[in-house]
């Protein structure tokens, strides 16, 4: 009876804040176009939220506009003068053609406040609870950030919402005690402009796992490459999981925290973790084209609860499928109450070439981090994986050498990666329909 008291008292201690603003809705697309950002993402999580009582149950915080001090932290001073200026009617004429000169970029009347209503909502809620007011929180915020780059708008992300609040907490208020932070960035994407902003900063451990493809899925660049790992002081601290391919699901995600985020992370041990939670590697999301359902959303932000005393923050990046999106984040959100996880089952194996990224990954970081060059199980690497309709590698003899001599290098990656593969195609072929076909 009494260890029940007590763990009722614990949640009933547990304060979750949560920040949401219609205003962030007035930055939208120019009518009659397909773009996927649109206010819809953040209503439809509103809505789903509201019907499952979670407000009644969290703290709600009012969304502040960013300062211009924050902002500069981590980005120059001719960016935020366009992204305040760009909404104001002297730039109506031209806001079409100023746009088309970045990557995925639009500008509306409510673009300017918005973003700016985005990247304030990060800081207060990751100040807040930085400040012990708050156990965990989330923000819903469009537009998303964590392309944003020092000099430029890219991606859907105007200002980049998490490295401005993240540099804010490190730089500017030093008597909250917190002197590393966690950034993982579940999002499909690369958090490339993130990853930039900290490239040479011990302070903050950049987690990415995204869609990579060799530099051939957005940002269509080598950044993301698992040779990425920091400079300087800041070698090290940063850790890019490639995928080849799409489809990854939950087995994927759950292996790469369990065998490179974890053990990293507690040697880490960081006093707050933000999440760059971008849902587009949910099931059905039409750019992520991957599997991860709200269980296995809900695992992996259970698994970064025991770190940081709880203090957890999610802010709302990428994510599509307006279903998907709102369901995943209603999972997460769940977490951080102390509800017991989505139903949902673990017995699917991950992919052969997602223990083939999580090899090559363990073996260019382990000489930072020495927890990652102890050797992976071989009862858990050598599983068979349902077939799947592209290709993946076998168990074999072939893949041991692949990944015992690791090019350093994207090109020379790929080229491997390609002659490899067309060996095992015509394995599989001969083994599966005779010799002679």
């Amino acid at each position: 009876m009494v260890v029940g008291s007590e763990n009722r008292r614990t949640k009933q201690k547990r304060r979750v804040g949560l920040l949401y603003d219609d205003r962030m809705c007035k930055h939208a697309p120019p009518n009659k176009t397909d773009w996927p950002e649109i206010p819809d993402r953040i209503k439809s999580i509103w809505n789903k939220l509201q019907t499952a009582g979670i407000p009644q149950r969290c703290v709600l915080l009012d969304a502040k506009e960013v300062e211009d001090n924050q902002v500069l932290l981590v980005h120059s001073q001719n960016h935020l003068k366009l992204m305040k200026d760009i909404s104001s009617k002297k730039f109506s004429s031209r806001r079409k053609k100023i746009a088309s000169k970045y990557d995925s970029i639009y500008f509306n009347e409510g673009s300017s406040q918005a973003a700016s209503l985005a990247a304030g909502s990060v800081v207060q809620v990751i100040e807040q609870v930085a400040k012990g007011e708050l156990s965990s929180g989330v923000a819903i915020v469009r537009p998303p950030g964590h392309h944003a780059e020092h000099d430029k708008p890219i991606g859907f992300c105007l200002y980049n919402n998490v490295a401005i609040a993240a540099k804010f907490i490190l730089n500017e208020k030093p008597e909250l005690g917190i002197k590393r932070i966690l950034i993982v960035d579940w999002d499909v994407h690369h958090g490339n402009g993130t990853q930039k902003m900290f490239w040479e900063d011990p302070r903050v451990l950049f987690f990415s796992v995204h869609r990579h493809e060799f530099g051939n899925f957005f940002p269509f660049n080598d950044d993301g490459f698992y040779t990425m790992v920091g400079n300087g002081p800041g070698a090290g601290y940063n850790i890019n999981v490639p995928w080849e391919n799409n489809q990854c699901g939950d087995a994927d995600y759950i292996a790469v925290w369990d065998h490179i985020l974890i053990p990293v992370a507690k040697e880490f041990n960081p006093d707050m973790i933000i999440v760059s939670a971008g849902f587009d590697a949910a099931v059905n999301d039409p750019l992520g084209e991957c599997l991860v359902t709200p269980f296995g959303y809900s695992v992996m932000l259970k698994k970064l609860m025991d770190f940081a005393h709880g203090k957890v923050v999610l802010a709302l990046e990428g994510g599509y499928n307006l279903e998907s999106t709102a369901s995943s984040m209603l999972a997460c959100v769940e977490v951080l109450l102390d509800d017991k996880p989505n139903d949902g089952s673990s017995d699917v194996y991950p992919l052969e070439s997602t223990w083939r990224v999580i090899k090559a990954v363990r073996h260019e970081l382990h000489m930072f981090w020495p927890v990652l060059a102890e050797e992976l199980p071989k009862t858990i690497t050598n599983q068979k994986v349902p077939l799947i309709p592209y290709v993946t590698f076998s168990s074999s003899d072939s893949e041991v050498d692949f990944l015992d001599n690791l090019p350093t290098n994207k090109s020379s990656f790929k080229d491997q990666f390609l002659t490899t593969m067309a060996t095992e195609v015509d394995n599989f072929i001969s083994h599966q329909f005779g010799k002679n076909l």
